[in-house]
């Protein structure tokens, strides 16, 4: 895997018949669609992937089979959070023998780790793991927060390569970069995962975007990710338009929490992208009413054979 990765690397929806059955179908289309639209990496089993309210079985066959369908295409980063570090592992070595290229990282989310015991967590669990890992900071979800320090000094291990930030805070992103970058680590990549702020956070020095939408629409990612490359603010802020335009009209259907999931997997199934949009439990996908929502949402979107139609 080069070093640091760089891009746009989505976190897939899992394609779900029911609770128990992956869809292979629409898992291939869905990649494939990825590929076609240009992305740097895929990532697997994350928060999006819905990997918590999976069992371990799918969890596996998913790495499995994107493995087996991406052949070797694009780096595949697979997530192993767990409460467990044996599952962790367990996992970790499952996506090894498949071929994927990194693993990703939360905290373990149910009992609360104060720094010095998360910084000794991974100090344990990294040499056991066969592939270099990406911390990843979802403190919404795990009830924990990576401080900048503790970055810093797991960064000094090799085989923790970078770091995936979800905390939609851009001066913790900064923080995050400027702590590792005191180390004289060099190759360290950051990857901002809230897709509305992932333009600026590239802009200034960060690698990449594992943003949810491109699932939709990998190009308008890939765009926004050349643009700040590039310092193109002029066409940052055309492209961001589209971006908060679907933030905003996509994910704010519902009341509740999984509303980003439903709204998400409601409109990969009615562009085509995977054919149902089954949730895990304990979720449920949205009724007619809000699927109809989701419709009009898209029909206000420049939409052309099923890909957003983005001006040079």
């Amino acid at each position: 895997m080069k070093q640091p990765l760089c891009g746009i690397i989505p976190p897939l929806v899992t394609p779900l018949l029911n609770n128990e059955t992956l869809d292979v179908t629409s898992l291939e289309r869905l990649i494939n669609h990825l590929i076609d639209g240009g992305v740097h990496g895929l990532f697997i089993l994350g928060t999006t992937g819905e990997e918590q309210s999976l069992s371990y079985h799918i969890r596996q066959q998913m790495i499995r089979e994107t493995c087996r369908i991406n052949a070797n295409r694009l780096p595949v980063l697979v997530c192993i959070t767990d409460t467990s570090i044996v599952e962790s592992i367990r996992l970790a070595n499952i996506a090894a023998e498949c071929g994927a290229s990194g693993l990703v990282s939360a905290p373990p989310y149910y009992f609360a780790t104060g720094q010095p015991e998360l910084a000794q967590f991974y100090e344990e669990l990294v040499p056991q793991l066969p592939l270099p890992v990406f911390l990843y900071n979802m403190p919404s979800h795990v009830k924990v927060n990576f401080a900048p320090a503790t970055v810093a000094r797991l960064s000094q291990m090799p085989q923790v390569v970078g770091m995936k930030d979800s905390s939609a805070n851009a001066v913790y992103f900064q923080s995050v970069m400027y702590a590792v970058q005191q180390t004289g680590r060099k190759d360290f990549a950051m990857l901002c995962g809230p897709e509305e702020i992932t333009g600026e956070c590239v802009l200034m020095g960060g690698h990449g975007g594992v943003n949810g939408g491109a699932n939709m629409f990998p190009e308008l990612y890939v765009a926004m990710y050349d643009a700040a490359r590039q310092g193109d603010i002029q066409r940052m802020r055309h492209l961001q338009q589209y971006i908060m335009q679907i933030s905003s009209s996509i994910y704010s259907i519902g009341q509740h929490g999984s509303s980003y999931l439903k709204g998400l997997k409601c409109a990969c199934s009615l562009l085509g992208v995977i054919d149902d949009d089954f949730v895990a439990s304990p979720f449920y996908k949205f009724n007619q009413p809000e699927r109809d929502k989701v419709q009009k949402a898209l029909d206000a979107l420049p939409i052309v054979n099923g890909k957003l139609k983005i001006e040079k």
